[in-house]
This record gives structure tokens, sequence and C-alpha cells, in this order.
């Protein structure tokens, strides 16, 4: 009988502490509704790619986390185009500027750049990121030396070529991926893809192909799980 009063007692115990946990932490949990100015959790990617099925939800999550966007009207061009086009504006800026992209892959950029690009160059440069470089979102193609249609052909995709900090350094996917003369660099530059990794469905570097050796490409592909390369 004492024994199993103290295998209830320690049930008990687990059980409040499980959910002490869970009230702190509501961003690793699959059930809890998805706020971008939470802590990325275990199940911020997957909240994130369902926002393709959720256009309005998509918008007003922008709007809580004071995100500077203007939605875009539709556009449909045979199998290409978007319904949940929107213009986001950043700060730090897009280079080039006005991105236009699908307004899940601009939620998912949003804490990207806050939580995981910012830090990462104060940790590694002691100093603020100014501008990233863009390649562009939508582009009615298929996946290069392929006939599937690509998750730019929806803007559901970006590609990242780099940032500017403060002092004008330039930091290239294209030249410090894997230069050894500035590891540095290369360490911020992979630090930032491993941290898409848990925001996009699908992140690729050079470290995928020759076809990426220039920038990140980063994707809210809806099909359930990621793929980060």
């Amino acid at each position: 009988m004492a024994g199993r009063i103290v295998w209830l007692l320690l049930l008990a115990a687990l059980a409040w502490t499980g959910w002490q946990w869970a009230r702190r932490h509501p961003e690793s949990l699959p059930w809890t509704p998805l706020v971008l100015d939470q802590p990325i959790g275990a199940f911020t990617g997957r909240k994130l790619a369902a926002l393709t099925r959720d256009a309005p939800r998509c918008r007003a999550l922008l709007n809580a986390a004071r995100a500077d966007f203007t939605p875009l009207p539709p556009i449909r061009r045979g199998q290409c185009g978007y319904a949940d086009g929107i213009d986001l504006t950043l700060r730090p800026a897009w280079r080039p500027a006005p991105l236009r992209t699908a307004c899940p892959v601009a939620a998912a950029l949003v804490i990207w750049e806050r939580q995981v690009v910012r830090p990462a160059a104060r940790r590694h440069f002691g100093q603020p990121v100014v501008a990233i470089d863009q390649l562009g979102s939508y582009n009615c193609r298929t996946i290069a030396g392929s006939s599937r249609q690509s998750e730019h052909a929806t803007a559901d995709a970006i590609d990242i070529a780099g940032v500017r900090l403060r002092d004008g350094t330039r930091i290239s996917v294209k030249a410090d991926w894997s230069d050894g003369s500035n590891p540095a660099h290369a360490a911020f530059l992979h630090e930032i893809r491993d941290g898409a990794c848990r925001l996009f469905a699908t992140t690729l570097s050079p470290d995928y192909n020759a076809a990426h050796a220039d920038h990140l490409h980063l994707d809210q592909a809806p099909r359930g799980y990621r793929v980060c390369r």
C-alpha cells in the first residue's frame, strides 16, 4: 500500500512538473496557437507551414507581431500564381526591395530575422545586420533539371544570398560558405541556415548541390515534413 502511494505521489509530481513546463513553453506544444513573437519551439515550423491554408490568419499574425507589410492582389498564370502574396518591409532592409512573397514565407522570415539572424550577428560580429540580400521569391518556373513545379511558382520560396553588417561588411553565401580564410563568416552562415531549418519546410544550402552554391533556398512546401540540407 505504501509503495502504491509513493508511485501515485511520483506520478502526480511528474504531471505537475509537465503542466508547469507546458505553461512556460507553449511554443513547444502542437496544439497551442502560433505567435510570431514567442521563442522558436519544436512545432513552430509545422505551424508556419500550416498557414499556407489560412491567409487571413497569417496576415493577422503579422499584424500582431508588428510586421510592416502590404497585401498584394492575387496573381494566376496557369499553375503559377498566389492568393496570399504580401509586400514585406524588413528592418534591416531587403536588397533589392521590395520583397513580394507568400504570407507563410513572410511569417517565417520575420521570426528568422528577429530570433536567428540578429542574435547570430551580435554573437559573431558584435554589430547588427543592416540588410539582407535576396534573389527573389515569385518566379513561374519548374525546379532546375526537372519538370516539377518550383515552390517559387507560388511565391512559397525565397532565396537568400547574404547579409550586410553596419560597418559595411558583406557576408556572402557564395564567397563565405566554405572559405577557410574567414571562419567567422562561415560559422555565421551555417548558424542562420540551421536556424532556418527550424522554421521552413525546406532549407537548402551549398551543402545540398551546386545549384545552391550562392544562396539559401527557404520554402514552405505544405507536405508535412521538413528538409534541411
